[in-house]
């Protein structure tokens, strides 16, 4: 990645080392269709605290939502694992908003039940998620606890034909217009082995739904689910009962690895509208990107994107290979979504009173820095996992 005559991080070549012309032609194709269908509205629905359910279906059109699932169900297959990194990081020039986590719910939603659900099943939801016509979500996160997935509390019972579910789930994206929902209950004992994942439809009874406001992805549809005695047929078990657990660490580090690359885009974005705005600006008679202290912010952002994106890409990498780099990836998060953090101040911070103006992306970028920082498994929670993998 040369940075000499830069102008912005989104012009670049894609690195030889990781991509080939099959990725350029996808990353073309994604650009196409976002800054047609996406770009021009995102502020809108914003505002307006939701996007149009036709998007999934325009959005299936280009094959991005098909990506990555078997042809057998009409999937798109994806070759390798960087076909995930240029769809985070094209998604990001749109420069944040909720797009990008409820379009692409299904990613968290569906892995599970392509790993562990019944032909059936799978033959009968597959198809239409990835085709736009019903929405997919994960529901794992309870109001008592998050990353402790192994002691969460919903219960399913056995009762004949059905089990009787009980308990709620908070933080859920699509968790009010999704038609599918993979749900985390306990079906067993104490810890992950007594986990089960059911598939839960939208409309059965003693399921219901409320919306939560969020300090950002403003049109990224988020819900608290609550459970009484809802009645969910036993065909409705994902695998088997109490090997529900596996299915659910399934998701993490494709997860993990995701979030960070569109955690380093949406930096990549905030540097580029820093630049953009540091050119024309003008204080004291100067442009500010002729005052030092301004180079030297730039400089930075730059330093930090570069590094992160250069063990984003390793670290893919290792994946890609069938590794497993928990260290490698669990540091990455961190990293990422601290040049985020880092990277939307800054941009702020040169944007001066603009920056603090809704309806520029750096403003919206610097409200989502927690949620990447958050989601997904925490700073915390990332470090101490990587630590105790070293053995410390």
């Amino acid at each position: 990645m040369v940075l000499s005559n830069f102008s912005s991080w989104f012009d670049l070549p894609l690195t030889d080392q990781y991509y080939n012309e099959d990725h350029e032609a996808w990353r073309y194709a994604l650009r196409q269709f976002i800054d047609r269908e996406i770009a021009p509205n995102v502020d809108a629905w914003e505002e307006a605290g939701e996007f149009p359910r036709e998007l999934y279906k325009k959005a299936a059109e280009i094959g991005l939502l098909q990506l990555g699932y078997p042809e057998q169900y009409g999937g798109v297959p994806k070759p390798d694992i960087f076909f995930d990194v240029v769809t985070c990081q094209e998604l990001a020039r749109i420069g944040g908003g909720g797009v990008h986590p409820s379009l692409n719910s299904h990613t968290i939603g569906m892995p599970p039940i392509l790993a562990l659900g019944s032909d059936e099943m799978k033959s009968r939801l597959v198809p239409e998620v990835i085709s736009g016509e019903k929405i997919s979500a994960l529901a794992i996160t309870e109001p008592s606890g998050g990353s402790d997935v192994a002691n969460l509390k919903t219960t399913a019972q056995r009762e004949g034909d059905h089990y009787i579910v009980n308990g709620s789930k908070t933080y859920i994206t699509s968790g009010i217009r999704a038609d599918y929902y993979t749900v985390a209950v306990r079906t067993g004992g104490e810890g992950a082995s007594g986990i089960s994942l059911l598939l839960i439809e939208k409309g059965t009874p003693g399921f219901t739904q409320t919306p939560l406001d969020k300090m950002g992805w403003w049109c990224s549809d988020t819900a608290t689910l609550y459970f009484d005695n809802c009645r969910v047929p036993v065909e409705n078990l994902i695998g088997t009962e109490n090997k529900g657990f596996s299915g659910v660490m399934i998701n993490f580090n494709s997860e993990r690895l995701n979030i960070a690359a569109m955690a380093n885009g949406l930096a990549m974005v905030c540097m580029d509208e820093a630049v953009a705005w540091a050119k024309e600006r003008k204080t004291f008679g100067r442009r500010l990107m002729e005052h030092q202290v301004i180079r030297h912010k730039i400089a930075e952002m730059a330093k930090r994107i570069l590094s992160t994106q250069a063990l984003l890409e390793k670290t893919a990498w290792q994946m890609q290979r069938g590794e497993v780099p928990v260290v490698e990836l669990s540091l990455l998060k961190v990293q990422a979504t601290e040049t985020m953090e880092y990277c939307a101040r800054e941009a702020v911070q040169i944007f001066g009173g603009m920056g603090f103006m809704r309806g520029n992306k750096v403003e919206r970028i610097y409200r989502e820095v927690r949620v990447y920082a958050i989601g997904g498994g925490s700073e915390e929670i990332m470090r101490d996992l990587a630590a105790r993998q070293l053995a410390l």
